[in-house]
This record gives C-alpha cells, sequence and structure tokens, in this order.
C-alpha cells in the first residue's frame, strides 16, 4: 500500500531547525573539503531526513553512548559519513570540532566510513553497500526477543527502535533483498529504514541499471511503505516516521525523494557523488545555502536546539530507564539477573563441569558431537541462541527443547534464517552489535563463501559471534565438488581476527565450543564433519587445554622423535595411522593436531617450540583442503599433503582414496623426505 507523506497547514518546524539542517550540510562539506576526499552528495541531499529523526525521534545519550536502551542508527550508505560525524558531535557526543577536522586521517575518530569501537555513537561498522540493511535486522531481531525474554507488565526493560538509512545502492545489493525478505517474515515492526532515493548511482543514473519499484519489492515482503516526495520538507519526513513507529504489523521503509548533492552545482548528477567540491563549487554551494558562519562553525541557536532536542531528550529517557531497572531488579531479581549477565557476555562459572566428555568407545562425527554441546550449552546459557540457512537437519545445529522465534514466539531461540547465508551472517553481526545475547548461526562450509563479506565485518568489529559450518572435506562424497570444500579453509584463515576451529574428535568439538561461547573480542569458526571421528587417544581435560593453544602433541613418540606428522580434523586419524606404520617400520614420530592455527600463532615461542620443535626438521602436514597455511610449520625440509584441486562425486571413502588421503600415502611422503 501506499502512503504519501506531504506538507501540512501546521508545523512545529522553524528557521532554527532549517538552520540546523544547513549546519549538517555545511560541516559535512567543510570536513570533505579539508579532507580532500569523501562524498558530498549524500549530506547534501540526506540532511533533512537524518536532521528530523536525530531531532525529533531517535532516543540516544551522548553523555552515555552505549546505554543498552537506547535507540539504534545503522548509516547503511556508509559514504555519507560526514553527515553522521555532523550530527554526532552537534548531538553533544565526544567527537569535537578537531575531530571533524580530522576527518579521514589516520588515527582520527572520524573515520572514512563508519567505524563500530572507534567512533563515539556508531553503532555499526559500514561502507560495504547493503550490510547495514542486513545488521539494522539483526538489531531488530534481538531487541524483540529480548523483550519477549524480560519484559513484564509495568517494566518494559527493552523497548527501542532500530533505525537505518539507505540509499539505492544499498538496495540493488542482494543482502539486502535477502535481509528485507527475513525482516518481513518476523514482521520486525520496529525497524524503519529511510531510504535516501535519488535516482543517482557512482557510475551514473540508476535507471541504467534498475528500474525496481522499490515500494512494491518492500510490500511484497511484508513491509509497510510510505512516499516522501519533497526531501526538503521536514514536516511530511515527519509524519512518515510518526506513522512508521505507529506500526504494529511489519517494518516500514520510508522511501524519501532528495536530490543528490542539493544546492551545489552538479546536483542531480553521480558527479558529486564521491568527488570533494572544489573551492568555486563549495563558494557556490555556501551562498546558495546563505550560509556564512566560518568553517566547522554553527551559529549558537543550532547548538541550542541540539541541546535542547536529542541532547536532554536522551538523557531523560535513559535516567527513567535506570530508575525502571533499578524497580525491576526489585520485583524480578532472577530475570535482571539473567538479563544483566546477557549484557556482559557471562557464562556460567561452572560451565566445564556442564560439558559432556568423549570416551575411546565414542565415534561420533563432529557435527553430532557438536549437536550433543550445543543442549548442554543451551541449557546452561539461556542468552544463547542461533539457527541454520535451511540446514537445522544437516547441520545439527537446533536445540531440541527450544522453539522457533517467530512474531508470536519472541523467546524462540531456534532461528529459521532460511536460504539466506549473507542475510543471516549480517543479521548475527546486528545481534551481536545490540548485545544482550550471544548467537550462533550455521550452514554448509562450501557456503560460507555467500557469507564472507559479513564474516569480515564481525572480525573487524571484534564481535563474538559463532559460525558452525558442517559437512568440512572431500569426505560429503556423493554430492560432489559444488558440496565439497576445498578453498574455504584458507580462505577464513586468512581474514584477521577470526579464530578458527577444525576439531579431530567430540573432545575437541567440546574444546571447540567452549573457547567460542569465552571470546568476547572476535568471531569464531568451528568446522565439522559428516563422517565419523573416532575420539582421539588422550584425556578429555588435556584435549581442552590443547585446543585452548590452538595446537598440541596428541600421541608422541615412544622413544626420541625423529619427525612430526600434523593435521586438523579428520586426518588426524590418518597421521595416527600412519604413526603406526611408520613405526613398524623403524621410524618413531609425533603426532600433532592443529585444531586452531591462529591460536597456536599467538602461543608464545615456548610453547610452540615444545609442539614444533625446531630440531625436529622432517614433518608432514595432512589436510583435506587447498592453500599454504602449513608451510610456516613444515619448513623448508618438509611437505604437505594438501587439496589442490576440486573433489568428485562418489561415496566419500572412495573420494578421498582417489585424493591421495590414505594411511600409506602419509608414510610414502614421509619416507621421501631427505
Amino acid at each position: 500500500m501506499l502512503n504519501t507523506a506531504t506538507r501540512s497547514e501546521s508545523t512545529n518546524f522553524d528557521e532554527t531547525d532549517q538552520q540546523a539542517v544547513n549546519a549538517v550540510r555545511m560541516l559535512s562539506m567543510d570536513m570533505i573539503s579539508r579532507a580532500h576526499s569523501g562524498h558530498p552528495g549524500l549530506p547534501l541531499g540526506a540532511a533533512p531526513m537524518a536532521y528530523v529523526l536525530f531531532s525529533r525521534h531517535l532516543r540516544v545519550d551522548p553523555s552515555f553512548p552505549q546505554w543498552f536502551n537506547r535507540d539504534r542508527f545503522v548509516l547503511s550508505a556508509g559514504h555519507g559519513s560526514a553527515m553522521l560525524y555532523s550530527l554526532l558531535h552537534l548531538s553533544g557526543f565526544t567527537l569535537s570540532r578537531d575531530d571533524l577536522m580530522n576527518f579521514r586521517q589516520l588515527g582520527s575518530k572520524t573515520p572514512g566510513h563508519p567505524e563500530y569501537g572507534v567512533t563515539p555513537g556508531v553503532d555499526a561498522t559500514t561502507g560495504p553497500l547493503g550490510q547495514g540493511i542486513g545488521m539494522a535486522v539483526g538489531m531488530a531481531m534481538a531487541e524483540a526477543h529480548l523483550r519477549g525474554d524480560y519484559n513484564q507488565d509495568g517494566f518494559d526493560v527493552v523497548d527501542h527502535y532500530t533505525y537505518a538509512l539507505c540509499g539505492d545502492g544499498d538496495l540493488l545489493e542482494g543482502v539486502a533483498a535477502e535481509s528485507a525478505s527475513l525482516a518481513g517474515q518476523l514482521n520486525l515492526n520496529k525497524l524503519i529504514v529511510l531510504y535516501d532515493s535519488n535516482d543517482i548511482s557512482l557510475d551514473g543514473p540508476l535507471a541504467n541499471a534498475s528500474h525496481d519499484n522499490v515500494g512494491q519489492r518492500f510490500t511484497s515482503y511484508g513491509w509497510n511503505y510510505w512516499l516522501v516526495e519533497d526531501g526538503n520538507d521536514l514536516v511530511a519526513i515527519n509524519r512518515a516516521i510518526e506513522a512508521a513507529k505507529a506500526n504494529v504489523d511489519g517494518p516500514t521503509l520510508i522511501e524519501v525523494k532528495t536530490e543528490i548533492g542539493a544546492g551545489s552545482p552538479n546536483a542531480g548528477t553521480n558527479k558529486v557523488h564521491g568527488a570533494p567540491l572544489n573551492d568555486e563549487d563549495l563558494t557556490a554551494t555556501r551562498e546558495f545555502y546563505h550560509w556564512n558562519a566560518d568553517p566547522f562553525t554553527v551559529p549558537a541557536a543550532v547548538h541550542e536546539r541540539f541541546m535542547t532536542t536529542i541532547k536532554s531528550r536522551g538523557w531523560a529517557s535513559h535516567q527513567e530507564w535506570s530508575n525502571l531497572i533499578a524497580r525491576y531488579s526489585n520485583e524480578e531479581p532472577e530475570l535482571a539477573a539473567q538479563f544483566a549477565k546477557g549484557i556482559s557476555k557471562a557464562v556460567p562459572a561452572d560451565l566445564d563441569q556442564q560439558l559432556p566428555t568423549y570416551y575411546k568407545k565414542d565415534a561420533l562425527a563432529s557435527r553430532a558431537s557438536g549437536h550433543e554441546v550445543l543442549q548442554q550449552l543451551s541449557a546452561q546459557c539461556p542468552n544463547l541462541w542461533g539457527g541454520s540457512a535451511d540446514l537445522f537437519s544437516s547441520n545439527k545445529t537446533a536445540v531440541n527443547d527450544e522453539e522457533r522465534f517467530a512474531p508470536d514466539n519472541l523467546t524462540g531461540r531456534n532461528l529459521w534464517f532460511g536460504v539466506r547465508e549473507f542475510a543471516e551472517a549480517a543479521a548475527m553481526n546486528g545481534i551481536a552489535l545490540h548485545g544482550g545475547t550471544r548467537v550462533y548461526g550455521s550452514t554448509f562450509f562450501v557456503f560460507s563463501d555467500y557469507m564472507k563479506p559479513a564474516i569480515r565485518l564481525a572480525a573487524l568489529q571484534q564481535l563474538p559471534v559463532i559460525y558452525v559450518f558442517t559437512h568440512d572435506s572431500l569426505a560429503v562424497g556423493e554430492d560432489g565438488p559444488t558440496h565439497e570444500p576445498v578453498e574455504q579453509l584458507a580462505a577464513l584463515r586468512s581474514i584477521p581476527g577470526l579464530a578458527v576451529y577444525r576439531p579431530a574428535d567430540g573432545n575437541e568439538t567440546v574444546a571447540a565450543w567452549r573457547e567460542a561461547l569465552l571470546a568476547t573480542d572476535h568471531p569464531t569458526a568451528i568446522v565439522l564433519t559428516r563422517q565419523g571421528l573416532p575420539t582421539l587417544p588422550k584425556p578429555a581435560a588435556r584435549v581442552r587445554s590443547g585446543v585452548k593453544r590452538g595446537a598440541y602433541v596428541v600421541a608422541d613418540a615412544q622413544d626420541e622423535a625423529e619427525g612430526i606428522l600434523m593435521a586438523s580434523g579428520s586426518e588426524v586419524q590418518l597421521a595416527l595411522q600412519a604413526q603406526e606404520k611408520l613405526l613398524a617400520l623403524g621410524h618413531d614420530v609425533r603426532v600433532v593436531s592443529m585444531p586452531g592455527m591462529a591460536t597456536f600463532n599467538a602461543q608464545s615461542a615456548d610453547y610452540r617450540e615444545s609442539v614444533l620443535p625446531a630440531h625436529l626438521r622432517r614433518r608432514v602436514a595432512i589436510e583435506m583442503a587447498s592453500g599454504g597455511d602449513w608451510y610456516r610449520y613444515i619448513g623448508l625440509d618438509g611437505t604437505a599433503l594438501l587439496q589442490e584441486q576440486f573433489g568428485a562425486s562418489g561415496n566419500g571413502s572412495a573420494v578421498m582414496k582417489m585424493a591421495g588421503f590414505t594411511p600409506d600415502a602419509v608414510v610414502q611422503a614421509y619416507l621421501q623426505l631427505k
């Protein structure tokens, strides 16, 4: 349904408000001009809608940017960062005039695109188009779930909106469509997206690449849709946001028709998208807006307006919520304690005692042992939730005693992301950014490729999200090379700040989950098998200690070692079988399991030497994956049995044998070393 917001006879906006809009525009131009770098088009066109949102609706406390019940704002069109920094500065966040003057400079608090954790008031790292919408969806999911878990009569301890501002380019990205579909399915009525609709993309007119009817698209997803025909009409924009907040069914997209670079000589063209205005054009733009203030200064009345709207409203809302929490703690002490633990990311003190242990008789696929671990973790950690990309039955990541998260069941802890891996990973980032819960998501390992841009953003933002990837290797078998991951391990291991674990048995799987849950400043990927894995010949406690350090000696030489066999995952069993065969041939070697390379690399030099002594130069690494990660460990004298080509369709064991992953192949590789 098309809803059109137009100007009304009465208005609560005045000349100072218009000055404030222009202050946001011109501060943005000052920043971009001084940096000789940036994107003037969006700030000039979108400043009115952003100002209305900040001045009339957004509940944030600049003196305490991480106040939990604040509204969230995601600038999905992250190239418009100068506008966001101008708003944050004027709103009273700890962002000084000098910070604005250092826009896009090394080490500044005003980087080229918004970065979470760098700039006070920035709720998400954005810039890769489309992902901001996905993260906003995740934030709204977290708000709804926490609302269902903790709100009681008279105690709406979680009650806020998630806003995002996007552009034409955002909506062209596939992740935006995936995420919008998911948001509509979940009826996230407290999600409101402002769409800066100027019909221009970086290369030229949007019509050269798209003729979508965006309103019909989003309505089909289950969204409410409003059209504001004049992007400078503060009253119409305000009415649309008020209507969106009143919705009880579905998220809302507000399309605001704007002119890119409004007021500048190249307004309405792609020339003003990402190139700073030259001196002549900047002068003309200032004249258009009758702006006479010195660079990086604004009228006192504008400062006062921001303080009496955004800052005072946010402070009062924060104090009211703090008083509510105090009463809540008295009336609902158990819920309040659990709520606080969720916000602090605390885990049960007796977590280790609650986890399963596997013994020699056990031979489970690590996806199966992972399922058992997850049941225990879910029972002990009520703030843990997660799901799958339509692969619960294969990934084994459903919690048996929990229900599906749905509009009529906000307390559900099983997330049905659907076949939307990119949206899944983006939403997980939003859930983690929101806080209050811990989230995991799963799919086949080969499909981690669909998630990689969002995994990268998770690492960049240091978010403790958990990825569970199953069907880890050539052993997938009959589904063939399209489903047999080869290059994915190397791809994930190459992401700075991502902990990747590939467990070799049930106890290593327990330990990997434990490390993932204890992490607070980085994401973790756990890569699991479909094929069965015998339990390693090492006490569970020592296995957990070894996984905690990334690598350990799983079976030492019987006497003095002459070499090392090292592997991860199911290939550790190949190494153990080859160890026995080599011993029968008179070669005594050590076997090292290396489930987490990055974790091992972070250990002390002494520990790394204890596992991989420098004098043992005869080394063989075994892994059914491509990439050169192992070469840092085998040295010039060692060798690696890797999978440097795609697999084949057939019985998993037969495919592995064809590819040369057998104990005899490992023995021959070792014997050929000098």
